[in-house]
């Protein structure tokens, strides 16, 4: 499966991807924008999952996603928030015209160099790109076995690594926010479904794997028995300030 088809996935598990996607802790939105943001542009947006931490932290916020599906499913979500399709290599925005930039699940989507070039394009002189990742925690038993059912070898260049950031942006710091979301069970399947890595399998492949977890949440000490699967993240934020 190619990295293409992986990431062109997505709308085919839009609900999912809306009810199961975690959302993000608010000190980790507060650490990366600055405090006069006029307008935030927030990239590779899915259906709103991070859009919707932003919003009344800057005067205006637009959401730019490539995939239909994702589009009609964010409008559903945040009526009230622009949605353009573009990517991060073509947003359909000004030069000049946008205080921060962010891309949140979604950075390892983009060419680096041509998605920091646009970038530097769309934003002001000192302003802000913003990347961000959820990051499970596989500390913890079940969640290493979850772990370990879910990452087969084709899924592992989508694990988290150091981000690459083309010219001609300056590093203005790194931050990490720990934290636990108890989540519902159907949610919790939902957020494996919607992994990119998942929706490509064949529908038997599927069905297998999401049986499997169900599995591990019926049996392990720490989630059998429960009515919400208490996940572990961490929240990883780079932020990088245009010259």
């Amino acid at each position: 499966m190619t990295f293409e088809q992986h990431a062109q996935s997505f709308g085919a598990a839009a609900d999912a991807y809306e009810r199961g996607r975690p959302g993000y802790p608010p000190a980790a939105v507060e650490w990366l924008l600055p405090d006069d943001a006029g307008l935030v542009v927030d990239v590779g947006a899915g259906t709103g999952k991070f859009t919707r931490s932003l919003v009344g932290h800057a005067n205006e916020v637009v959401a730019v996603e490539p995939d239909a599906a994702m589009r009609e499913r964010f409008a559903t979500a945040l009526p009230d928030v622009r949605v353009l399709d573009g990517t991060g290599e073509a947003i359909p925005l000004d030069d000049g015209s946008a205080d921060a930039v962010t891309f949140a699940q979604a950075w390892h989507w983009v060419d680096p160099e041509r998605g920091a070039a646009e970038v530097a394009r769309v934003l002001r002189p000192g302003g802000v790109l913003g990347l961000v990742w959820n990051v499970r925690d596989e500390t913890r038993p079940w969640s290493a076995r979850l772990g370990a059912l879910m990452k087969q070898p084709e899924s592992r260049v989508m694990d988290y690594g150091a981000p690459v950031v083309g010219a001609p942006f300056t590093d203005g710091g790194y931050e990490r926010f720990r934290w636990v979301h108890e989540q519902e069970r159907s949610a919790f399947l939902d957020m494996v479904a919607s992994r990119s890595y998942v929706i490509v399998r064949p529908a038997d492949e599927r069905v297998a794997l999401l049986g499997a977890v169900q599995r591990l949440l019926d049996q392990d000490p720490d989630t059998a028995g429960r009515d919400t699967v208490p996940v572990e993240y961490t929240t990883y934020v780079h932020r990088y300030v245009r010259p």
